[in-house]
């Protein structure tokens, strides 16, 4: 199993279909894989050799995609950056991997003066410019259509099944950030369970509006490849972007996370009279979506399936995936429109206690998975791999517990689980309840110290436009719906919540005003 696999199929059977759209620019797939050879042999020029790793900071495009072939093409590792990151965060990550070359765009050009100073390995910059050609060059980089267009294009390197394939970076909201190491093998399985389950049928056209460095976006991706589906994409996501892209590209899929489908679904522009009619599917994932939002969602969008995949990028990105099925009628009388669904083709799930053993179902655990795409490890953190992989079973750090059928359904981060008066409180359950206030447009909940409780609920709210709402009137809300000791005991009003590049909220950043100089004593 390799990555660049479907590329050579691709070139053979429909060479001349379209392959990827981006700012007005297409290409077919013969011309794409021409330039991703080409990539491959600029890369090799500049010092590539087999394993060394090859970052990326920059907005969606189509170079990106390029990228993402190329170096492995040519014999590289993957090593993408999170773009939300500082330029300390990014330099870590870079000398962390060794990573020798770097391709920056011009929106992040401004953060790689520092870190090539500071660099102990980085040795070439690749500039990309948004348009077809490279413009001014900043001082002592290179131009990435000039590269392309003095290299050669180099046979495909063809490395494969345990050959490393990239290097992820995830957390880094607690200490360092931790490379997460996925092979051919790991990325190939994941996205072949996909497409097994559907996700990616012959003729689409996948829109790419999920920030391109993150793996879930990746991750759904590759299974549009073998399929030989076309590739949209748009800088970075806007709900009009994302509109604009559907109507004028006929675009079938896409990949959003639920803070994404709020912002969409919400937005004037839906009011608007809109050609959505090639919409099939939405996948989303990277965190629960709320109940009260999906509603909304399904309502706005009443012809589109909504698939959602749970996993992270440990796991290549999927765990399991919860179907069309789920959100139908029986669906919902089943509840498993609020799962995150059951384990996918080739891949097991369990709940299980802190010693390792499974519990009963309707039991809260821990969610662990084993299957080809749990991830090598961690780069050079041996101690924190033999912790996350225990006998081949990665431990997620997610609480859920599981029905009959083996949906399972996600409750909270373990850690982010709030302990009140002795008793466990799940931040999504509390979630779903103040969403469904038609006043609140979005919702976090944490918990705070409490002298009495240990820990109390607090709810952080966003409102919809032109509303307004008492702390007090939450509060009666919730207990229409949830038992009192879970409901708020405290409620901020903000404009917006702070989110990570994948689009999840930083729970980590709200909860620091209120935990400063304390210690969080909950597993």
């Amino acid at each position: 199993m390799y990555m660049t696999q479907s590329l050579h199929r691709a070139l053979q059977q429909s060479p001349d279909k379209v392959a990827v759209r981006f700012a007005g620019r297409t290409r077919t797939f013969r011309a794409f894989v021409e330039r991703v050879a080409r990539l491959a042999g600029a890369l090799q020029q500049l010092g590539m050799k087999p394993g060394d790793r090859v970052a990326m900071l920059a907005l969606n495009s189509d170079r990106y995609l390029e990228y993402q072939m190329a170096v492995p093409w040519g014999g590289g590792v993957l090593n993408p950056c999170n773009i939300r990151w500082s330029a300390a965060e990014i330099l870590y990550s870079l000398e962390d991997s060794g990573s020798t070359l770097l391709l920056v765009d011009e929106a992040f050009r401004p953060m790689v003066e520092k870190m090539r100073s500071e660099s102990r390995s980085l040795r070439e910059v690749i500039y990309c410019s948004s348009g077809e050609h490279d413009g001014e060059l900043p001082p002592g980089m290179h131009g990435y259509e000039a590269l392309l267009a003095a290299a050669s294009p180099v046979p495909d390197a063809v490395r494969r099944d345990e050959d490393l394939a990239g290097i992820f970076y995830t957390g880094g909201t607690t200490g360092f950030p931790k490379g997460v190491m996925l092979s051919h093998a790991n990325l190939c399985s994941s996205a072949m369970a996909m497409q097994a389950e559907g996700l990616a049928p012959s003729g689409g056209n996948y829109l790419h509006a999920a920030p391109m460095f993150h793996l879930g976006d990746m991750g759904l991706a590759m299974p549009h490849w073998p399929a030989g589906n076309t590739h949209t994409i748009i800088p970075m996501f806007t709900p009009q972007g994302v509109l604009d892209a559907i109507e004028r590209d006929r675009v079938t899929n896409t990949l959003l996370v639920p803070t994404m489908i709020q912002m969409l679904v919400d937005h004037p522009a839906m009011k608007e009279p809109r050609d959505l009619a090639s919409l099939q599917c939405i996948f989303y994932g990277a965190s629960p979506m709320q109940e009260a939002v999906l509603e909304r969602a399904m309502a706005a969008l009443p012809h589109v399936d909504f698939v959602q995949g749970y996993g992270m990028t440990e796991l290549a990105p999927l765990a399991t995936i919860n179907p069309p099925s789920s959100y139908t009628a029986e669906g919902h009388r089943l509840g498993r429109h609020r799962s995150a669904g059951r384990a996918s083709i080739c891949m097991e799930v369990r709940i299980v206690d802190p010693a390792g053993l499974e519990v009963p179902r309707g039991t809260v655990g821990e969610v662990t998975v084993r299957g080809p795409n749990v991830m090598q490890g961690y780069w050079g953190k041996p101690e924190q791999t033999a912790a996350a992989v225990r006998d081949g079973w990665m431990h997620t750090g997610d609480g859920a517990w599981m029905d009959d059928g083996g949906y399972i359904f996600v409750v909270d981060r373990i850690k982010d689980m709030i302990i009140s008066g002795g008793e466990n409180v799940y931040s999504a359950e509390v979630e779903n309840a103040v969403t469904q206030h038609p006043a609140v447009a979005a919702c976090a909940v944490i918990g705070i110290p409490s002298d009495e409780w240990g820990e109390s609920v607090h709810a952080v709210l966003v409102l919809k436009p032109g509303q307004r709402v008492e702390a007090s009137d939450i509060v009666a809300h919730c207990k229409t719906l949830i038992a009192g000791y879970k409901c708020p005991r405290s409620v901020a009003f903000v404009d917006t919540l702070p989110m990570s590049g994948a689009g999840k909220v930083l729970k980590t950043q709200l909860r620091e005003p209120f935990w400063q100089g304390r210690q969080r004593n909950v597993a």
